[in-house]
């Protein structure tokens, strides 16, 4: 047999009501914390009770959620602007506390560390993106190994041509020489003596 329709009106017993309290309270938290997990939503769920106790449920912290949400409908008031600037950095340090935490944790997985939480699936996603980053770091490698290779073949043609150049100047430079020494010796050695003393003013 179905479950009859509760008629929505306020339960007149205190002792009903306090259980029906309990129950649906704990029924509403039960959902919030659901749906934050199942579909990744930020959640804040406030009950206060008739005596004024309260019960909260939320999968960030309260004040982030509750500025996000003043920010979100236009709720913040000129004198609220020292305040939603401490939430709007405190929210901005969270989530950078945890992008730094998730990349701490995948550079420990890119380096063997702390895989053993890892699934078959994690597991075979992490080694394509090794094989992916080792083709990335050898193909560069090749390109700076050819790129040194063909500074290296233009500085040996380089000194190769300084060194024909070289070769050159001193083949010339005997020949010069050469040239000059032969010269001196097809001329008259007494000439040249009797040059020299007139030059000296030995002879006149």
């Amino acid at each position: 047999m179905g479950r009859g329709r509760v008629e929505l009106k306020r339960i007149e017993n205190p002792t009903s009501r306090q259980v029906t309290f309990s129950k649906r309270r704990n029924g509403l938290l039960k959902k919030a914390f659901e749906l934050s997990v199942l579909c990744d939503a930020e959640v804040c769920l406030l009950i206060f009770s008739p005596t004024g106790k309260a019960y909260q449920f939320a999968s960030h912290e309260v004040d982030r959620t509750i500025a996000r949400y003043r920010r979100e409908v236009g709720l913040i008031g000129l004198n609220d602007q020292h305040s939603r600037s401490s939430e709007f950095w405190r929210s901005e340090i969270e989530e950078l506390e945890r992008t730094i935490e998730t990349l701490e944790t995948r550079l420990k997985h890119f380096c063997g560390e702390d895989i053993s939480v890892l699934g078959m699936k994690e597991l075979k996603q992490l080694e394509r993106q090794l094989k992916t980053g080792v083709e990335r770091i050898r193909s560069k490698k090749r390109r700076i190994i050819m790129d040194h290779i063909n500074f290296l073949k233009r500085k040996h043609r380089a000194l190769q041509e300084a060194n024909t150049l070289l070769q050159k100047r001193i083949k010339l430079h005997e020949l010069s020489e050469a040239s000059i020494g032969s010269r001196i010796l097809d001329s008259n050695p007494f000439d040249a003596f009797q040059q020299r003393a007139v030059n000296d003013g030995i002879l006149h």
